[in-house]
């Protein structure tokens, strides 16, 4: 995924905090970059740590940051994290009938059968230990505890292959259904910029009751 990179140098600055499909861009070449820094530049990223405004998309909010408001680079990675899942699995990272897209692969892990989630589009059109290290990337980056998902830095070299995954294990029950509720009842909170930014769809325009089941 090409837009670790820019993750990984934005970390240094302050956090996207909307990072997620319809934000990354594909060039000519078939590579990834992250867009629409809106959100990133419409708070202060000096009392970003005390707001308790949750902004971003449903689906891919980390739950720290549902519970408490405040946006980190760990947030990021674990919307980094639904992205990788979303991508190779195609499916939403919040669907219908309670579907929960991470919830379902590391189901699909626990059974020893992690390449079943893979999107039945590719066919065998993929590397099998490259899918792997896709699917449990995005499990460990989608941790629910944010000290136990890796640094984008560390996503770089997992990517590369110079540092080999650490194993993912179960974390146990983790309602993320529960967490995106929680978001929407932000959405009142962060409803007066929703006209300022009116013209900037992928970013808080996208916060809607509908998100929950669109996932993006």
């Amino acid at each position: 995924m090409g837009q670790h990179q820019r993750l990984e140098d934005w970390e240094l600055d302050c956090p996207h905090r909307d990072v997620k499909s319809s934000n990354v861009l594909i060039d000519a070449e078939l590579n990834a970059r992250l867009g629409d820094f809106g959100l990133a530049r419409l708070f202060d990223h000096d009392k970003l740590s005390h707001t308790t405004n949750v902004v971003g998309t449903i689906g891919y909010i980390a739950p720290e940051l549902a519970r408490t408001g405040k946006v980190s680079t760990s947030s990021d990675v674990f919307a980094y994290g639904i992205l990788l899942l979303e991508v190779v699995t195609g499916r939403r990272p919040i669907g219908s009938s309670n579907f929960v897209l991470v919830d379902w692969v590391m189901e699909c892990h626990q059974l020893g059968q992690i390449l079943d989630a893979l999107d039945p589009k590719l066919n065998s059109n993929y590397l099998v230990d490259e899918a792997e290290l896709v699917l449990e990337l995005g499990l460990l980056c989608s941790h629910h505890k944010p000290e136990a998902r890796p640094t984008m830095r560390q996503v770089t070299r997992y990517l590369s292959g110079d540092d080999p995954l650490p194993a993912v294990v179960d974390w146990g029950s983790v309602d993320f259904r529960s967490v995106s509720k929680m978001n929407s009842r932000n959405l009142e909170v962060i409803s007066g910029y929703m006209t300022t930014t009116s013209s900037h769809p992928s970013s808080i325009g996208d916060i809607t009751s509908s998100s929950i089941d669109a996932g993006r």
